[in-house]
């Protein structure tokens, strides 16, 4: 049960504020390649296709501490006209404090991959102009939906173990 506080904030019920702070964030590893340069710099006739995944991982390592890395990979191109290509692993160490067991697992996984995807995209994007093209600017991810495709791809799979 939640009840609202006279700033319209919402608290646990046991009277201490829901919390989440960012202690420290971190690029824990980067690369990126121009496999193809100069070659890769001349004027495309068509667009480059360009696919990125994303990933989020979560390690405890305190009580109410918690490692998330928002994990990026991307390329322009395919095999053979690749153009560039990035991996990104992009860290946080976040403390929540007051969140119910059961919205623990959510917050840490949606909010907080939330939190540090404009630093990471805004790698990426000076990467990718300092490798020669322009900035890559990627869309907002919806880190909702990626979370709800990961409980589902996880039931999915412990269900065929069963």
């Amino acid at each position: 049960m939640t009840d609202q506080t006279p700033t319209g904030q919402t608290s646990t019920g046991n009277g201490a504020m829901p919390q989440l702070n960012a202690l420290a964030q971190y690029t824990k590893d980067f690369s990126f390649e121009n496999p193809n340069a100069p070659r890769s710099l001349a004027p495309q006739e068509t667009p480059p296709e360009i696919s990125i995944e994303v990933n989020v991982n979560v390690n405890q390592i305190a009580e109410t501490d918690y490692d998330v890395t928002l994990v990026m990979e991307g390329r322009a191109g395919d095999k053979a006209n690749l153009l560039f290509s990035f991996e990104l692993s992009y860290g946080g160490v976040f403390r929540v404090a007051n969140i119910p067991a059961d919205q623990l697992h959510p917050v840490i996984m949606i909010e907080c991959p939330r939190m540090l995807f404009p630093f990471a995209r805004q790698i990426i994007a000076d990467a990718v102009r300092n490798g020669g093209f322009p900035p890559l600017y990627i869309d907002p991810i919806d880190f909702v939906s990626l979370y709800q495709q990961k409980v589902a791809e996880t039931a999915a799979a412990a269900k065929k173990t069963n």
